[in-house]
């Protein structure tokens, strides 16, 4: 399978590893084989129609920083579309950074593939939470597959789940925390009794918050979540202005001391029914499945066949999320 990666940031970065990591086990298992043909970043691309060294790959980025500098093969300025008009592939990986205002460039990335006739998988939010509609229709209409389990939970698997193995069940609601960001920063101002300014400066130094941690603290990445589990699992039709969001910034230590009294913790929610879209802080009862630390997620499906059932994983690392950008590979190579 000829792949195109779009993006190779954090998680672009870690799908790389990961094909490094698997490539032969999965040429063994699966009669697949994962072969890089381009690589994209702000700084222009690398294209070559035999397949990307990977390790060089790696090394060119961690050492430059730009994907553009790669021996031989690397091109400085060359835009997304450029490369997807140029490059023969079977299907894009689409790693940009989330955009949450238009959806850009990933949006034009995923159409104009589909448009191609290409498959597509992607970790980004932005496109699935304004267009989600649009993608789904596009993908049926050129008869192409479009997976998104990563873009959700990262390492949880919540997106297949639901599809697959719950595939005879009518799920009602999902309840829980999608973003490990803000689990981290929460799960710490209750253990140390740190301030939020003081426990987000920590996240930021060890690199589970962003820089701007505005999308995650504000609930604006739970919100986007929020909108492809409702428009994937409980099939609505809603995007991201649909949903009601309030963020973690203005919890106080007080307040989750509080809280811990009463045998309570504080934990940023995300709730989808037909009847809700909502992201906000609430009480979850300590011992609960919501008591998770760290940058875990935890979401719990409402059924009417199965009840409730609990899935949980990790929710952030560039690893962690390639693993769910792979098993949609791996998904659909199986299909072929």
């Amino acid at each position: 399978m000829k792949i195109c990666l779009m993006g190779l940031g954090s998680v672009g970065q870690g799908v790389a590893r990961v094909f490094q990591m698997k490539r032969d086990e999965i040429k063994q298992e699966y009669g697949l084989d994962l072969d890089l043909v381009a690589a994209l970043d702000r700084s222009g691309a690398a294209i070559n129609p035999e397949g990307l060294d990977l390790k060089l790959l790696l090394e060119t980025k961690k050492l430059t920083g730009k994907v553009s500098k790669y021996p031989e093969y690397g091109e400085e300025g060359v835009s997304g579309l450029e490369v997807l008009d140029r490059v023969e592939y079977d299907c894009l990986i689409e790693v940009t950074p989330t955009n949450i205002e238009d959806g850009e460039p990933a949006l034009s990335h995923i159409l104009k593939a589909m448009g191609d006739g290409k498959d597509v998988v992607t970790s980004n939010k932005g496109p699935l939470a304004l267009k989600f509609s649009e993608l789904a229709r596009t993908a049926r209409d050129n008869g192409v597959k479009f997976k998104y389990e990563a873009s959700v939970g990262g390492a949880m698997p919540i997106i297949n789940f639901a599809h697959e193995t719950l595939s005879g069940c009518k799920i009602e609601s999902i309840y829980g925390i999608l973003n490990g960001t803000t689990n981290y920063i929460l799960s710490r101002m209750a253990k140390e009794g740190s301030s939020y300014e003081q426990t987000l400066n920590e996240a930021q130094e060890m690199g589970i918050a962003e820089t701007d941690p505005t999308q995650d603290v504000e609930g604006e990445d739970a919100a986007c979540k929020v909108v492809i589990l409702a428009n994937s699992i409980l099939k609505m039709d809603v995007t991201y202005a649909d949903v009601e969001v309030k963020g973690i910034s203005q919890i106080t230590p007080e307040s989750i001391s509080l809280a811990k009294k009463e045998g309570y913790l504080i934990k940023l929610i995300g709730e989808v029914s037909p009847d809700s879209l909502e992201v906000s802080p609430r009480l979850v009862k300590e011992g609960s499945p919501f008591a998770v630390e760290g940058t875990l997620n935890v979401a719990t499906l409402k059924t009417d066949l199965a009840d409730e059932v609990t899935v949980v994983g990790k929710g952030a690392g560039s690893i962690e999320t390639a693993s769910a950008i792979l098993s949609d590979v791996i998904s659909i190579w199986k299909t072929k």
